[in-house]
């Protein structure tokens, strides 16, 4: 990895592409894979390779255009500034939020998976209590500044991808024989049914967690910006996505061969649970170890992205001003507003308290919104690159190609008892944030009217 972590230290323009490819794998892997690829696996058996496989083209497609706006108008806020080009000031402002929530959502998932990961040690410790002190530990790393941030997402992107290394190899073992005396026991399907075991609704409901596992383009538009050549962003996007789907689809791939789809749960990993029957009792506590390590490395990715995009939201009228405000103890140290950092807190006391209320389902429940909230967003980019793109006739196929992938994911969770509550629950979010553009539409108005009078007075004069 190079200096730069997920939210984008680099120095101003000098980035490489290729480094932003590895910067994005090695941000956008972490519990939606580790942990979340065991929930869609449960819903529909091994097809889950194809699900993954429509998710990476799905995300390729919306990162496509988001790269094509980066490269042609370098924004500071990226896909909200383009929602705000594109359809107006609510747009921006509704983009922003639906975004900030749904990284509130998405570490609050990410707390309750490093929670699940923690009770394999320690299975008589509430759930909120791993959350809690994860929660704190997260903090402590976005107010050590920048440059501490960067140390510690470079080693723990190191870690991540070994113990992704260290599967691939071990499962390869396993999948020769070498583990077993030459004699594997391979589960792989040879009819539609098996293939197919919970039909077309179980497909059709796993699609939300794949595309949960490529959630993270956003922060690598975020930081295109900060490329030596913009036009280079879309090659950056396709190699990073080229990488990700090889990833997930060898490891996934192998774990649903080596084991039976129904082995899998919400409580394991799916990795740990594929090599459970093999005589490796080193592997499940080192493999925990580094699984707990690469969701708390996501975790502080997703803290430190929800505060910038605040600090970037007050400093474009779209939040209280006051969140970004610093004082010369977090200017000298790049540290963010201590304000920005408050309520990002408060988002994170409000995950805790829930993994304390509904401990059973919510790490199903959280992920499911936050998922849903995020393709939400994705759904706006492909929208505003419509209006801000001169798109050819194989782009617009494309475009729409992208929104119904989407649309599928969003109607899929519909399907399901389990993620039918996330659903509801990032509708009750989209619903409260229209609520409030609502009310901010007459204060926008105003201060449109103040400017143009105070543009007539000045050419007055």
């Amino acid at each position: 990895m190079s200096k730069t972590s997920c939210t984008g230290g680099q120095e101003e323009n000098n980035l490489k592409w290729w480094q932003l490819s590895l910067i994005g794998v090695g941000c956008i892997i972490g519990t939606g894979y580790f942990l979340g690829s065991g929930l869609a696996i449960k819903m529909t058996g091994p097809s889950i390779i194809i699900s993954f496989i429509l998710a990476a083209f799905g995300t390729y497609l919306v990162f496509d255009v988001l790269a094509k706006m980066t490269a042609s108008d370098p924004q500071k806020g990226s896909f909200c500034a383009y929602a705000k080009n594109a359809y107006g000031r609510w747009a921006g402002f509704s983009c922003g939020w639906v975004y900030w929530c749904s990284e509130i959502l998405i570490i609050g998932s990410q707390l309750t998976a490093l929670s699940i990961f923690s009770r394999f040690w320690f299975p008589d410790i509430p759930l909120w209590v791993f959350a809690a002190g994860y929660a704190v530990l997260g903090l402590l790393v976005i107010l050590a500044g920048t440059k501490g941030f960067e140390r510690i997402e470079n080693l723990f992107a190191v870690i991540k991808v070994s113990a992704i290394l260290m599967f691939l190899i071990i499962a390869a073992l396993a999948l020769f024989g070498v583990l077993d005396g030459g004699k594997p026991d391979l589960k792989i399907p040879d009819a539609g049914d098996e293939f197919f075991p919970k039909g077309l609704k179980g497909f059709w409901s796993s699609l939300i967690y794949a595309f949960y596992a490529f959630g993270g383009i956003e922060i690598m538009a975020l930081m295109a910006i900060n490329l030596q050549r913009k036009e280079d962003a879309p090659k950056s996007g396709k190699v990073m996505l080229l990488l990700l789907t090889i990833i997930y689809v060898l490891s996934i791939g192998l774990a649903v061969t080596m084991v039976s789809w129904r082995s899998f749960n919400a409580e394991e990993s799916p990795f740990v649970i594929a090599l459970d029957k093999y005589d490796l009792p080193f592997f499940p506590h080192v493999f925990n170890g580094a699984l707990i390590i690469a969701g708390f490395s996501t975790m502080a990715a997703s803290l430190f992205a929800v505060t910038s995009l605040l600090v970037t939201l007050a400093e474009g009228g779209d939040a209280p001003s006051f969140f970004a405000k610093k004082g010369k103890k977090e200017k000298a140290k790049e540290k963010p507003p201590l304000a920005a950092v408050g309520l990002t807190t408060a988002g994170l006391a409000a995950s805790v308290i829930l993994a304390l209320l509904i401990p059973g389902k919510i790490y199903e429940y959280m992920t499911t919104a936050a998922g849903l909230m995020l393709l939400y967003n994705w759904f706006f980019i492909l929208l505003s690159s419509g209006r801000l793109l001169q798109l050819t006739g194989w782009g617009k196929v494309k475009r729409i190609l992208g929104m119904i992938l989407i649309a599928l994911a969003v109607s899929g969770t519909l399907w399901q008892k389990t993620s039918r509550p996330g659903f509801w629950m990032s509708l009750l979010f989209v619903v409260i944030i229209g609520l409030v553009v609502l009310m901010m539409r007459t204060k926008w108005k105003k201060g449109e009217g103040q400017k143009g009078i105070l543009a007539i007075k000045t050419l007055g004069r």
